[in-house]
């Protein structure tokens, strides 16, 4: 029996992300799942209660994945439902910025997508842990979780409204104090940004952690520390060309937990949603915690 061979899925759709008609997309899955004979239900997200809801549908039913379709925020709410089970998380991106799914090789164009519904393997990746709170991508302070903050609470997306919002806040944005205790290495100083890191970029496909391994078993803590304005291009270069960690404003503290101490309690987001601060955060790892569905290697063909 092949171990990759899924019979009953569950599709988490977000019917606000992408520009796709969502029903055009319904019948895309039931075609592929029709051929296939896989057996299906799809469950649309409403934005309340959503996670409480899903948790409910996978006590009542047991599914051999569950795919998420839309942006970060989908991904995340399906994630952090699966965490520590043996059901794995497919993901069908939508949304603008997708940082998890790139990060993980996964087709961005919706058709080729589709495809790991019939064709795919299931790894295993770390997950992290602030204050209790999960996390799979990546999740800062400072400079740009206020940048996502403020994007939140705007009308408009895409990445234009994104930059024109960074611009603003760049401009004013004053670098705050941190300490870092971790398992291996002790920071103490000001920072522009702080980023705890499982993977490498985020979805605008600026890399902070260039070589960040999801499955390793340690997570990155970067900083980028401050800097002149005329640097500012230099390091933009270098966020945009995977090389950030060859700048004399960047540290990288690899470890397996660590302790964060933000007297300022400047602003935070988990995976691209801004979150509570708090004056202390506790970051743990937990290795090979969740089960992903990814392309099937050159290789395995």
């Amino acid at each position: 029996m092949d171990p990759n061979r899924h019979n009953n899925l569950l599709f988490v759709l977000n019917p606000i992300a992408g520009d796709i008609e969502k029903e055009d997309l319904k019948e895309d899955i039931d075609g592929i799942c029709s051929e296939h004979t896989i057996n299906y239900e799809i469950f649309t997200t409403t934005g309340e209660n959503d996670k409480q809801e899903l948790e409910r549908r996978l006590r009542q039913k047991k599914y051999d994945a569950v795919y998420a379709i839309g942006g970060d925020g989908t991904v995340s709410l399906v994630a952090s439902v699966l965490i520590g089970t043996d059901t794995p998380l497919g993901i069908i991106p939508l949304g603008s910025g997708n940082g998890l799914s790139k990060d993980l090789d996964i087709p961005q164009d919706t058709e080729e997508a589709m495809q790991l519904i019939a064709h795919h393997v299931v790894r295993s990746i770390d997950t992290i842990t602030l204050n209790g709170k999960r996390s799979i991508h990546l999740s800062d302070l400072g400079f740009n979780a206020l940048v996502v903050k403020r994007f939140s609470e705007g009308d408009t997306r895409g990445s234009g409204s994104y930059a024109w919002i960074a611009l603003q806040e760049y401009l004013g944005y004053e670098p705050k104090h941190y300490r870092i205790e971790t398992d291996a290495d002790t920071f103490e100083g000001k920072a522009f940004m702080v980023t705890v890191a499982n993977a490498n970029a985020w979805g605008s496909n600026a890399s902070i952690n260039p070589d960040g391994i999801l499955n390793d078993g340690r997570f990155e803590i970067c900083l980028i520390e401050p800097f002149p304005k005329a640097a500012s291009l230099g390091i933009l270069y270098k966020l945009y060309t995977d090389s950030i960690d060859t700048s004399v404003y960047t540290k990288i503290l690899k470890c397996r937990k660590a302790t964060i101490y933000n007297p300022d309690r400047e602003v935070m987001h988990i995976d691209g949603e801004p979150v509570e601060t708090a004056e202390k955060i506790e970051v743990e790892m937990h290795p090979k915690s969740l089960k992903v569905i990814l392309p099937v290697p050159e290789t395995d063909h």
